[in-house]
C-alpha cells in the first residue's frame, strides 16, 4: 500500500508564466509516481474497516467541522441517531463529490479536445481524469458499504451540470473557476479534520489522505492556468469571468457546506434548527469565507473584483476577509499518513 504525503506547493507564484510549462511536466511525472488505485490502496476488507450506523466515531464532533454538532436537537438525539447522522452526512457528501468530479472529468476531456498536438496541458488533463476516476470509485464504494440510499445532487442541480461541462471546452476559464469553487471547500475542510487530533474512522482517514494528496495537483493545475490565461482574456470574457465566479463559488459553499435538504427531511431537523446552525450562525459564516479565502484571494489578484462583480460577491456573504482559524497556514503543508 503506497505511503500519503501532501504535496507541498508545487511552485511559487513569481514568473508564472515562463515556467508554465515546467510546471505542466513536474505534475504529469508526479501523477507517474505518485497515484493512488481506489481498491490497491485502500484495504476495504480490513478487521478496521467495516462501516457501522451505530459506530460512535462517527457522531459529529467540533474537530468534523458540521455546526450541527454544537446544535442542541443533536446533543438530545440518541447515541444511535447521532451516529447515524454522522454517517449519512459523510456518504451524502461523497455521492455529491463523485457527482462533482464526473462534472469535472466531462469539462477536463472537452477541454482537452480542444488542445493542439504536443501540448503539455492534454497530458495532465488526462492525468487529473484518471485520478478523479479513482476518487469517484473509492467515493461510491464507501456509499455502497455505508448501506444508505444516498440521493447526492437534485436532477435540476444535475442539469445545470451539462452546461458547466460545455464551458470546459468553450470557456475553459470559468471552468478552472468552477473546479475551485468545488475544490477548495473540500480540500480546506478534509486538511482541518486531519490536523484536528480527534478520532476519526480509519477507512475515511485513508480517503481523505488519498483524496488531498493528488487534490493538490488538481488545484495548483487549475490555479496556474487561471494566472496564465486570464490576463489575455479579452475585456467581454474578463467581465464574464468576473461576473461568474462569485456566483459560482456562493453556490457551491452552500452545496458543499450545509446539511443537504434530504437529510433534513429523513431526520425531522427543524426549520428553526437549520437556520440556526447555518445560515444565522456566525462561526459556520466565518468557517465559509476561510474555506473560499485562496480562491477569493486568486480572484483579487487576477483583477476579478470589480465595481460589478463585488455586488455579487456581497449578495452571496462571501467578499469580507476573515483571518484563516490559528493564524495563516501553509498552503500544502505535508501531513503524514499510515502505510
Amino acid at each position: 500500500m503506497t505511503n500519503l504525503k501532501l504535496d507541498e506547493e508545487i511552485v511559487t507564484d513569481s514568473d508564472v508564466d515562463s515556467s508554465y510549462v515546467a510546471l505542466l511536466k513536474r505534475l504529469s511525472k508526479q501523477s507517474v509516481t505518485k497515484h493512488f488505485d481506489a481498491y490497491g490502496d485502500v484495504d476495504w476488507d480490513g478487521p478496521q474497516m467495516e462501516i457501522s450506523p451505530d459506530d460512535d466515531r462517527w457522531v459529529l464532533r467540533s474537530e468534523k467541522l458540521d455546526p450541527l454538532a454544537e446544535s442542541d436537537w443533536y446533543k438530545g438525539q440518541e447515541p444511535l441517531i447521532q451516529s447515524r447522522i454522522g454517517l449519512h452526512l459523510i456518504a451524502t457528501k461523497m455521492k455529491i463529490g463523485l457527482q462533482f468530479e464526473s462534472i469535472l472529468k466531462r469539462g477536463l476531456l472537452e477541454f482537452a479536445a480542444t488542445l493542439p498536438n504536443g501540448s503539455p496541458e492534454f497530458r495532465y488533463a488526462y492525468h487529473e481524469v484518471i485520478e478523479e476516476a479513482q476518487h469517484s470509485l473509492m467515493f461510491q464504494e464507501f456509499v455502497n458499504r455505508s448501506g444508505l440510499d444516498v440521493p447526492g445532487l437534485s436532477g435540476m442541480e444535475n442539469l445545470g451540470s451539462r452546461n458547466v461541462i460545455q464551458l470546459g471546452r468553450f470557456f475553459p476559464s470559468l471552468f478552472f473557476m468552477f473546479v475551485l469553487g468545488g475544490e477548495d471547500p473540500i480540500d480546506y475542510v478534509q486538511r482541518k479534520a486531519l490536523r484536528s487530533g480527534g478520532e476519526i474512522h480509519p477507512i475515511l482517514e485513508r480517503i481523505m489522505r488519498i483524496h488531498v494528496t493528488e487534490e493538490a495537483r488538481h488545484l495548483s493545475f487549475a490555479r496556474h492556468y487561471l494566472k496564465k490565461h486570464v490576463p489575455n482574456l479579452d475585456p467581454a470574457r474578463r467581465q464574464a469571468l468576473a461576473i461568474g465566479t462569485p456566483a459560482i463559488l456562493g453556490s457551491m459553499a452552500q452545496l458543499m457546506l450545509q446539511a443537504p435538504r434530504h437529510i433534513v427531511k429523513t431526520y425531522n431537523i427543524p426549520a428553526s434548527v437549520v437556520k440556526e446552525t447555518y445560515s444565522n450562525n456566525a462561526e459556520h459564516q466565518k468557517e465559509s469565507l476561510r474555506a473560499l479565502s485562496k480562491v477569493r484571494s486568486l480572484s483579487e489578484e487576477l483583477g476579478l473584483i470589480n465595481p460589478v462583480s463585488k455586488a455579487i460577491w456581497k449578495r452571496y456573504h462571501i467578499y469580507q476577509k476573515v483571518e484563516a482559524a490559528g493564524g495563516i497556514e501553509p498552503p500544502y503543508e505535508a501531513l503524514q499518513a499510515p502505510a
